[in-house]
């Protein structure tokens, strides 16, 4: 994901997403991070921020979200998306572990939505 500094340079990063498409509005993007932690401030500034999501595999494909996201310290939202982000990257196994470690003080439940989404599929044909 990338999000802009306080100087305007980007900021880019991996992060662990799940899209939740339970709104008929349209699709979000949720994820968590540190309220502290350069994503968490610049976010806080500025909400505005893009999730690139490329297939490894040939023929190669990518799809890229532009997104104004929500804030939200809520212990509860935080727990649920937690745990099920954690089971979509370590295991259902593990999802608890996840989301009871990240569910804390001090950490945002961000939630996303897509404003405009930029996709090509099958680059190397």
């Amino acid at each position: 994901m990338a999000v802009v500094r306080k100087d305007g340079r980007p900021h880019v990063t991996p992060v662990w997403f799940l899209i939740d498409d339970s709104d008929p509005e349209g699709a979000h993007v949720v994820f968590m991070t540190g309220a502290t932690s350069l994503k968490g401030r610049a976010l806080r500034r500025d909400p505005h921020f893009a999730l690139c999501v490329d297939d490894e595999e040939p023929p190669f494909s990518f799809v890229l979200l532009e997104c104004t996201a929500e804030l939200s310290e809520d212990p509860v939202a935080l727990l649920d998306w937690g745990t099920r982000i954690g089971a979509r990257y370590m295991g259902a196994e593990r999802g608890a572990e996840f989301g009871a470690r990240n569910a804390v003080p001090g950490e945002y439940l961000v939630r996303a939505r897509v404003d405009r989404v930029t996709a090509q599929a099958n680059l190397a044909d």
